[in-house]
């Protein structure tokens, strides 16, 4: 049986920052494209399996990856989707002038990324319910 991929907890973290903190810049700034970096990142990552941030985050991880605590990467690249769409939709809306639309789907990601940093991950008990979910209709179907 081969074992699950993983990512190193400081990566997933580092990645997450990355999020909250270019959002945060580009409403401060109020240049919008700045949402391109953490967007372009995570579709890499979910398209390619290479998420640069997490490459260059790896390049400053001191210990050896097995040392540190491991997140399952199938729900990141769960949780990479949630933000993506949401990054996706902020920027369309701040580039049609949609404002309202572009502060709530930024506004989105910052909370959740936020409430991940601080250590409850929002997509993660996503992912676990559709999973739920998607088991429990299984169950019905074989009966």
């Amino acid at each position: 049986m081969s074992q699950p991929q993983t990512i190193p907890r400081p990566l997933v973290r580092l990645n997450q920052w990355t999020i909250l903190l270019s959002v945060i810049l580009s409403w401060v700034t109020g240049i919008t494209w700045i949402l391109i970096i953490p967007l372009a990142a995570n579709l890499l990552g979910i398209l390619c399996n290479y998420n640069p941030v997490l490459r260059v985050g790896k390049l400053f991880l001191t210990m050896p990856r097995s040392v540190y605590i491991p997140e399952d990467a199938q729900q990141q690249k769960f949780n990479s989707s949630i933000a993506s769409l949401c990054l996706a939709v902020g920027l369309l809306g701040y580039l049609l002038h949609w404002q309202v639309v572009g502060h709530i789907f930024t506004s989105m990601v910052v909370i959740a990324s936020s409430i991940a940093i601080a250590g409850f991950c929002i997509g993660c008990f996503l992912h676990f319910q559709l999973k739920q979910w998607q088991y429990r209709r299984s169950l019905k179907k074989s009966f």
